[in-house]
């Protein structure tokens, strides 16, 4: 009967870990959504599991006389404990990596809105970017070489174009790319 619930834990340890090593690496918002699910999915498994063993051990235990039924039970409840354990220091890993995920994707959306605040800010203090003057070139060059994502690259670039094609329009496509570039 041991060996049974020893096999079983084994089986669940052993899908788990094939499950995660085979998988791709996921976007950190996939890493969110997936961590929250697997850690539902794993306490749902270990709670199956436990469940099955202790069916398995109470058919063994009616089956044996009284003193072999004892020790199952004894062992089934040792086997249910330690897949309990292991279910809770895996619902414990995802959620440490769940919480990893979400800071790093923090510091990564800080990151990029200081950097369009540091380009704009950098724009207005040269004097490059104001209601009098507007120097193209030297502004998109600055956008291209940027770690802005590409997204944001895109929509500036719009926005410098809208400029340069209407001068008319320049304070009120100032606001949108102030927008643009310090709300990424």
């Amino acid at each position: 009967m041991s060996r049974l619930l020893l096999i079983v834990a084994i089986a669940v340890i052993g899908a788990g870990a094939y499950y995660f090593a085979t998988k791709p690496d996921p976007t950190p918002a996939e890493q969110l959504q997936s961590a929250a699910e697997d850690a539902s999915d794993a306490v749902g498994e270990a709670a199956s599991a436990v469940q099955e063993a202790a069916t398995e051990a109470v058919d063994a235990a009616t089956e044996q006389a009284s003193e072999a039924a004892s020790s199952v039970a004894d062992q089934a409840s040792e086997a249910a404990s330690s897949v309990t354990e292991q279910a809770s220091d895996a619902a414990a890993a995802l959620t440490d990596q769940a919480n990893d995920a979400a800071t790093a994707a923090g510091d990564q959306v800080a990151a990029l809105t200081a950097q369009g605040q540091e380009l704009f800010n950098s724009w207005v203090q040269d004097g490059t970017l104001t209601a009098q003057n507007f120097d193209y070139d030297a502004i998109v060059t600055s956008v291209q070489e940027s770690t802005l994502s590409q997204d944001i690259k895109t929509q500036a670039l719009k926005i410098l174009d809208d400029i340069k094609a209407s001068p008319e329009l320049i304070v009120e496509k100032i606001q949108d790319l102030r927008n643009l570039l310090t709300q990424s």
